[in-house]
């Protein structure tokens, strides 16, 4: 099984559909008067992280995931945004990473050994690393990011989380 359709095109159409919440939030701070770079601020309780960190979160977590998978160096980002054109920026540069992989950057990916920072004495296969951790921890932190815009009045609904479907003519 390759890992790379159910990483890739995943974390890149999800950060497009974060773009387009971008555009949302932006229109909702336009039309209620009020400064739209404070929401970067907002956070959904006390010790969670603010939107901006979910956002960086997301990001990280695409760039590092697809380059432990494919053995590729991911680009680096210092986390110092304080306003969406340098949020849009920092997705526009992981769009662009994800743009560059391949499938076959991913072969192999399934048993290669990945160590994560946090737990340098143990490793997990590509497949485990993707499945039980990656691509779970990339949707925690989108739909935390959600929910805090949707907390604070941004109208999304559940067509901008999971964004435009394949249809094909019966």
């Amino acid at each position: 099984m390759s890992l790379y359709p159910h990483t890739v095109p995943q974390f890149d159409k999800t950060l497009q559909n974060l773009e387009r919440w971008i555009d949302k939030t932006i229109a909702h701070a336009k039309a209620h008067g009020f400064e739209a770079n404070d929401l970067l601020t907002a956070r959904l309780a006390p010790t969670q992280f603010t939107l901006v960190r979910q956002i960086q979160s997301v990001c990280d977590n695409a760039k590092l995931a697809t380059a432990r998978l494919s053995g590729k160096e991911a680009p680096s980002h210092p986390d110092t945004e304080k306003t969406w054109d340098e949020i849009r920026a920092r997705i526009r540069s992981v769009r662009e990473w994800l743009g560059q992989l391949a499938p076959a950057d991913f072969e192999g990916a399934e048993t290669r050994a990945i160590t994560l920072p946090w737990a340098k004495e143990k490793t997990l296969s590509g497949r485990d690393y993707a499945i039980e951790f990656a691509v779970p921890n990339f949707y925690f932190h989108v739909t935390t990011a959600y929910s805090i815009l949707r907390h604070n009045g941004v109208e999304l609904g559940k067509i901008d989380f999971i964004g435009s479907l394949p249809f094909r003519d019966a």
